[in-house]
């Protein structure tokens, strides 16, 4: 610990950026530097297994600096290796997702807000000219080219014509503030945030050079250019003039054209650096997000294909994936199998079209009448009301405990170093953190001094050392699987449908892992998705945290993926939002059925294989033809994908964005987007014609809405806001929500069982209908809140004043 400092060295570089700001991007370049500088990367630990590295880095990205010091020598070297090497990929990823908020929020969008108003105010002046002018040209189409004599009208009689309507001076002026505010033949409609954007080059010229020295940027064909741009961009700006021959023309177009070649307050042929730096600048933000241009270092801004499974290592999986996803490494009996299903699904919807009074076919395209209310068995609400009346009322620390003694649940909780805990009163420790986070109250409210579980070094202790991603995923892989044990859960489904959908948290701290969004979060704050996987038995099998509101289905992959327990779905449910026809070509290949809700089936396009193929009163609104050739072509490339994703090699939301290039896909995009297309048409067909099909998608919706009104129930403290400042600190936090809203299901259910039994034996006639209804996500009968207590003070007088300078409260709830 350095003299005068409140943090150590290592915690210090632990820490990583949180303010928004052109020196906090230089702050954190600075930070990268030195974490490579220490040479830890340059240390050969091919030899150590990746496992073990992992864990090393993990402890030491946890443990306080002492705790590190006390370390026998060798096992100290080994995790502050292990820590710095993690550091080196970590600080790159930290500085680029910076860079990412940094272009996003604090100059792109808020330049293109600026021009947007600038445009606005302009409006009312542009009206008033364009109506001058258009008075002018009025004036020139009424006018005769000849007079009753035959002679040709003068230039001077046709301006005598308008200066009667509008004087030349005002024509002049009104000529003038159009072409200010309507882009020229060499502009485009970004122009005016453009000039904005150009305005805020300081905040970006501090780092520019950084960037480049600091970050190994590498790319494919289509990113190359900008890289090469990115790379000269230091020299040019540390120029007094660039000429227009030195910089990269090609990445100069539209408005940008005359932002950087025709600066009035510069001479002929010298470029504007302020706007050749930004267009540089954001030519690498869209080629980052593209992954065109990643980063070699990075990890999350590293290059997917890289992380493909290639040459031998793709050889020795192949068998197995292939076996996994029942497909075939040649695809022609495959694809026969899907043409030929595709096709009886067309005979069969076509025929049964007549009976189908909610279909119809209307002007060449579809119309589905909505679903209405399903009726429920008459036992039904008395039966309900029965089962929910006997659920026994109970404290929310009391089901936590219940739940975790039932589960085994602290048998999940290994310490950092690996080490049992071997504490007395562990689970007590566990339940008393878990209810913290979940109910987002901090520590303060579960601390009792005079109980030992609960003291407050105990919870620190417990907290730092035992509560992470890792150990609540396997916490709730025992819920999950103590659940589906439960005779009642068999009434609710098999495990084998699971539905998507995310909580939105408004995010009111400084932090780089929050977007934008004022539909959800307002216009002040910020805001982060909890994208979370509900299984049929009403379980929550895993989540993912999105920054603001970004597409559901880039994430979705990734979440069903890293699922922490129960039988792998065969279906995958979610609203509208979230499909294209890659995203179902991803779905499929990977083995699950995609099955997303329309809210308009209007604009649904439906694909056939055969295009000679007569589907009767179908025919109108399938005209569209999908190409088994470009599958065919790209088919061994598929699969790769596939066993990438499945066995983790690859997150599915890098992936997705790979596959499309400017709203475009690519080769392997449009394969992707092609065997997309059979299954989307099979699901869109079966939608239509199935209502079973289109309740059960709207149930399974439903289960997730409400265990997310239970989510908020529980995530009470503080607002519902969620105060973390990194991104690990946000998936712990709606880890332990999705444990503790697991741990209601879990105790629910329990207690639904024994209900419905009790009223069996009692003689209610309960049937599978009656239990397939009933809900494991009540709660009136749980006390969240807590309880108060109202004691005297200890002595007559004042209470003792707490000490200012001291940062934490000692374990009997004293001062230090």
């Amino acid at each position: 610990m350095p003299e005068k400092k409140r943090v150590s060295e290592l915690e210090r570089l632990r820490l990583g950026p949180m303010k928004v700001s052109g020196k906090a991007m230089q702050l954190a370049l600075d930070r990268a530097r030195e974490v490579r500088g220490l040479g830890a990367g340059t240390v050969d630990a091919g030899r150590v297994p990746a496992a073990r590295m992992t864990g090393l880095a993990r402890y030491g990205l946890t443990s306080k600096a002492p705790t590190l010091k006390r370390l026998e020598v060798t096992r100290q070297t080994a995790t502050l290796l292990a820590t710095v090497r993690h550091l080196e990929t970590a600080t790159v990823d930290d500085a680029l997702d910076l860079l990412h908020a940094l272009m996003a929020t604090k100059l792109l969008a808020k330049a293109e807000r600026m021009g947007n108003d600038a445009k606005l105010k302009a409006l009312p002046q542009l009206r008033r000219a364009a109506k001058k002018v258009a008075a002018a040209v009025d004036v020139l189409m009424t006018t005769p080219p000849a007079t009753d004599t035959g002679e040709l009208v003068s230039v001077i009689d046709a301006w005598s014509a308008i200066e009667q309507v509008v004087p030349r001076e005002q024509l002049a002026e009104a000529l003038a503030t159009i072409a200010a505010v309507v882009p020229d033949t060499d502009g485009d409609d970004d122009a005016k945030w453009r000039v904005e954007l150009v305005a805020r080059y300081g905040t970006v010229r501090g780092f520019i050079r950084l960037l480049v020295e600091v970050i190994d940027f590498g790319a494919v064909e289509a990113g190359a250019p900008v890289v090469k741009a990115l790379k000269q961009l230091p020299d040019l700006i540390g120029r007094k003039k660039v000429g227009a021959e030195e910089v990269s023309t090609e990445l100069v177009t539209g408005s940008w054209r005359r932002l950087v070649f025709a600066n009035p307050n510069l001479p002929h042929g010298v470029v504007d650096k302020a706007a050749y730096s930004f267009c540089v600048l954001e030519h690498l933000h869209r080629s980052l997000r593209r992954r065109d241009v990643f980063a070699r270092d990075g990890d999350r801004w590293g290059d997917p294909r890289a992380k493909l499974l290639a040459g031998e290592k793709w050889t020795a999986a192949e068998p197995k994936v292939l076996t996994a996803l029942g497909l075939e490494s040649e695809p022609a009996g495959h694809l026969a199998e899907l043409a030929s299903a595709l096709h009886a699904a067309y005979v069969q919807v076509a025929a049964g079209l007549p009976g189908n009074t909610a279909l119809e076919v209307v002007g060449g395209k579809l119309k589905l009448a909505k679903l209405g209310k399903a009726e429920e068995p008459k036992l039904m609400p008395p039966f309900r009301q029965l089962v929910n009346g006997m659920l026994p009322k109970v404290d929310f620390p009391e089901l936590l405990l219940e739940v975790a003694e039932l589960t085994g649940m602290a048998d999940a909780f290994t310490h950092i170093s690996g080490a049992d805990s071997g504490m007395e009163g562990f689970t007590t420790s566990l339940c008393a953190i878990l209810l913290s986070e979940a109910c987002n109250v901090g520590l303060t409210p579960v601390i009792k001094p005079d109980v030992p579980a609960l003291t407050r070094g105990r919870l620190v202790q417990v907290d730092q050392g035992y509560f992470r991603a890792e150990n609540i995923s396997a916490a709730n892989g025992l819920f999950i699987e103590a659940q589906a044990k439960i005779d009642v859960v068999r009434a609710w489904g098999g495990g084998l449908v699971a539905s998507a959908d995310g909580v939105r948290f408004t995010v009111p701290v400084q932090t780089l892992y929050a977007g934008s969004n004022p539909r959800y979060f307002g216009l002040r704050y910020k805001g982060a998705t909890w994208l979370n996987v509900v299984n049929d038995q009403v379980m929550g099998l895993g989540g993912v945290v999105v920054p603001g509101t970004l597409r559901d289905s880039l994430f979705i992959l990734d979440a069903i993926h890293a699922r922490d327990g129960g039988p792998k779905p065969e279906t995958v449910i979610t609203d509208t939002a979230s499909y294209s026809d890659i995203v179902f070509g991803l779905f499929a290949i990977c083995g699950y059925q995609f099955s997303p809700r329309i809210a308009d089936i209007s604009d649904a396009r439906l694909w056939r294989t055969n295009a000679a193929a007569d589907y009767g009163p179908l025919q109108p609104v399938s005209n569209h033809t999908i190409r088994l050739d470009r599958i065919r072509a790209h088919w061994g490339d598929m699969l790769r994908v596939a066993g990438s994703l499945t066995l983790g090699e690859v997150r599915g939301h890098d992936l997705i964005r790979m596959l499309s290039r400017d709203g475009k896909p690519t080769g392997l995009g449009d394969a992707f987007a092609h065997y997309g297309r059979i299954f989307k048409t099979l699901h869109l067909l079966q939608f239509v014609s199935d209502e079973g099909y289109r309740r059960m998608i709207g149930a399974q919706l439903n289960v997730t809405e409400a265990r997310h009104r239970l989510a908020r129930k529980i995530f009470f403290g503080q607002r519902g806001e969620l105060r973390q400042h990194y991104r690990e600190g946000m998936e712990d936090q709606l880890g332990a929500l999705g444990l503790a809203l697991n741990s209601v299901v879990l105790f629910n259910s329990l207690y639904i069982d024994a209900a419905v039994k009790q009223l069996a034996a009692d003689g209610f006639p309960v049937t599978d209908e009656l239990l397939a209804r009933l809900s494991p996500l009540q709660y009136d009968h749980i006390n969240f809140l807590g309880r108060y207590a109202f004691t005297r003070p200890p002595a007559p007088g004042l209470r003792r004043l707490r000490n200012p300078h001291s940062d934490d409260e000692t374990d009997d709830g004293e001062d230090e």
